[in-house]
């Protein structure tokens, strides 16, 4: 299976080189791989557009795109681009730019029709719509008889008034305790059957348009209704735009591609992993712009995973390493003012201060942490509060006061009011964790250029310079 889908994968690499080489010159071969013009200015204007502040000449950029390219190389010796982790990734990132291309916009607008007529349906067939405007006088479960008898009594009272003439809107806007409604004189909008309580529900739906409700009860008071409007769902074309977006925020565009994708699947006897393979080789040999997208995330992937396994993880966690390289480059990390290294505490109980001190004496810096979780906070309750560190001065108060001497006021914390450091006062670095992000970063670094000079050994690296001066000027 291996073998089949990395000839698949050569087939389609192959077919691009195909497409480009019968009008693109070849500006490098990086261990017999060709790299075309069309190819190399892709990424070298990517690299080099408005906003990049360091930005290369052709000259400059070429060493550094071999570089890339080798790494690449690497990558693929290493048979990383076989992997299932790596197809997979590749492939969703591939299928998200070719995915599109099986959905047309007659297909979405066929969807969208179909939603409406359903939902039409659906609600006209349950007493379609109804626009009321309300007065809430609340009166929940909980309130006390008396308190509940009040409220009846106010609705009633605002209900003779609406007899004799009130405004509506006004009334709403004065009494109403349903506030986000009553800014709007009552009014709530459209609404179909099951959206609100039952009650409410009932009411609505059994009135006419301008009826005027007896006070009634619901979970949440009593209401007064006056019913704006009445009618039938509302015209596609006044819907139109909301359906397509709820086509897009549900998901349903990629349902329907789904859809399309299984059923070219059926009828062709593929798969619908080889449907999406032909269209993705289809679609780049017509598009330079989308095969040189595709081939630079292929890439990118080869060279994430490659330079992880040869530098990045393979250097921090190199601790013998890093400790030879530290020692042999302390000059590069000098500090230019004394630091603190180890902890600010605070507890409850004075005799942990010395307990502290105590439990971390002979304990490696890197496992205080740790150590102290386990020995004085490992159940329900937490006895410090622990600020872990390499500390310069103004980075913690208590320990500007109590290391660097200063005038630094401290809060002591509402639980934990007793403070104390403990730690060693550094004039510079002793150990390479004392400053490890930086030598790891100077280690990487290190490890990188070794790693560049034996891929150059190792694979052949033919550049044509004629070619190569013709970047963005394809008159010479």
């Amino acid at each position: 299976m291996k073998a089949k889908l990395k000839a698949l994968a050569v087939a389609v690499m192959f077919s691009m080189g195909v497409a480009q080489a019968q009008n693109d010159a070849v500006v490098m071969t990086i261990n017999g791989r060709p790299v075309t013009l069309s190819e190399f200015e892709y990424s070298y204007n990517k690299n080099n557009s408005e906003g990049v502040i360091d930005k290369k000449n052709v000259q400059e950029y070429a060493d550094l795109f071999i570089n890339y390219k080798l790494k690449v190389a690497a990558a693929l010796e290493a048979g990383i681009d076989t992997t299932k982790a790596f197809r997979d990734e590749f492939k969703h990132y591939r299928n998200q730019q070719i995915r599109p291309s099986f959905i047309t916009d007659d297909d979405v607008e066929k969807k969208a029709y179909e939603i409406y007529t359903q939902t039409r349906d659906r609600v006209n067939k349950n007493g379609g719509l109804v626009k009321p405007a309300h007065i809430l006088i609340e009166a929940r479960k909980t309130v006390s008889e008396s308190e509940k008898a009040a409220a009846r009594q106010r609705a009633d009272s605002v209900y003779q008034a609406l007899l004799k003439g009130a405004d509506f809107g006004t009334l709403a806007q004065k009494v109403s305790d349903d506030k986000g409604s009553a800014a709007k004189g009552g009014m709530l909008g459209w609404i179909q059957k099951g959206l609100t309580v039952k009650e409410f529900e009932d009411q609505a739906f059994a009135m006419n348009k301008g009826d005027l409700s007896k006070p009634f009860e619901s979970p949440f008071g009593y209401h007064i209704i006056k019913l704006a409007d009445k009618g039938d769902f509302f015209p596609y074309d006044t819907v139109r735009a909301e359906i397509r977006e709820f086509i897009d925020a549900k998901g349903i565009r990629e349902q329907i591609i789904d859809g399309v994708i299984k059923d070219m699947a059926a009828k062709s006897g593929l798969s619908e992993e080889q449907i999406l393979d032909n269209r993705a080789m289809e679609m780049q040999a017509k598009d330079a712009d989308l095969n040189n997208l595709v081939r630079e995330y292929h890439d990118g992937l080869l060279l994430y995973e490659i330079s992880n396994r040869m530098v990045w993880d393979k250097a921090a966690n190199d601790k013998a390493g890093l400790e030879r390289f530290f020692k042999k480059n302390k000059k590069r990390y000098q500090w230019t003012e004394p630091r603190f290294k180890g902890i600010a505490y605070h507890v409850k109980d004075a005799g942990d201060i010395k307990a502290v001190k105590d439990c971390l004496k002979g304990v490696d810096f890197e496992d205080w942490a740790d150590k102290l979780r386990k020995t004085f906070n490992n159940d329900s309750v937490i006895r410090i509060r622990v600020e872990k560190g390499i500390f310069k001065k103004g980075d913690n108060k208590l320990i500007d006061k109590e290391i660097f001497k200063t005038n630094a006021t401290v809060t002591p914390l509402k639980e934990y009011p007793l403070d104390a450091v403990y730690g060693t006062l550094l004039t510079n670095p002793k150990v390479y964790s004392d400053v490890k992000g930086m030598v790891v970063a100077d280690y990487q670094d290190e490890m990188e250029k070794a790693w560049i000079q034996e891929l150059r050994r190792k694979y052949n690296v033919n550049v044509n310079q004629s070619v190569l001066q013709t970047v963005n000027n394809h008159d010479k």
